[in-house]
């Protein structure tokens, strides 16, 4: 599956505990991102996010039950296709329906369209029809709250999915593309990042779900 930087094979309890599941993009590849994976050459510097006019808001259920709203702040002046990619499948109403399908201490992931299904066996390897992205790295750190696009080990595979770390991961840093921030909800974040799991795995069980993802006006949020 796609996986953020710090993922390793499922096998490893401990590598999973640190990693982030990435964005999977189409054909089902199952490819996990590792912390040696070369940094590229091509990173944005010294750039400082402005939040796009919209910002993200994702609703989020598990078995009928709320848990709260996530919202996120989007930097097109930092990752525009990103941006762009995001906001569109969101008015699609793409995510409506995906699940959270990787929950780990430091980070959790989601996005996938395979995880709408009640097989879990091939979340996390799912993608959009449009085509993948081009790597945006940038020099923003990922601290506590900071959204990324997840991929292979291609560093431009990046699709659909996303991931919000939960603590500072410092070797994420210029290998993935940051695209926003969690500017509420970051509590509700954590609590999904401790929700229980099927046997084995980092897959929430029940199931934690993107009930809605939709476009509001940034001003609305503090």
């Amino acid at each position: 599956m796609w996986n953020i930087p710090g993922a390793r094979p499922l096998a490893s309890a401990l590598a999973l505990a640190l990693a982030l599941a990435a964005a999977s993009s189409c054909g089902g590849d199952q490819t996990q991102v590792r912390d040696s994976d070369a940094e590229s050459s091509n990173v944005k510097r010294g750039v400082k996010p402005e939040p796009d006019a919209e910002a993200a808001v994702i609703e989020v259920e598990s078995a009928g039950v709320p848990y709260g709203r996530i919202v996120i702040e989007l930097y097109p002046n930092v990752a525009p296709e990103h941006v762009e990619r995001f906001k569109t499948l969101a008015r699609e109403g793409f995510y409506n329906g995906t699940a959270f399908h990787r929950v780990e201490r430091n980070v959790i992931q989601g996005g996938d369209p395979l995880s709408k299904d009640d097989d879990p066996s091939n979340d996390g390897s799912g993608g959009s029809d449009y085509p993948d992205l081009p790597a945006e790295f940038s020099d923003i750190p990922y601290d506590a709250g900071v959204v990324g696009a997840a991929r292979t080990s291609d560093p431009n595979s990046a699709n659909c999915q996303f991931f919000i770390t939960l603590a500072r991961t410092p070797q994420w840093d210029d290998k993935y593309t940051v695209f926003g921030r969690v500017v509420e909800g970051l509590t509700q974040a954590r609590v999904i990042s401790g929700a229980p799991t099927r046997p084995g795995t980092t897959n929430p069980d029940p199931k934690i779900v993107m009930r809605g993802v939709t476009l509001q006006p940034r001003a609305n949020f503090k």
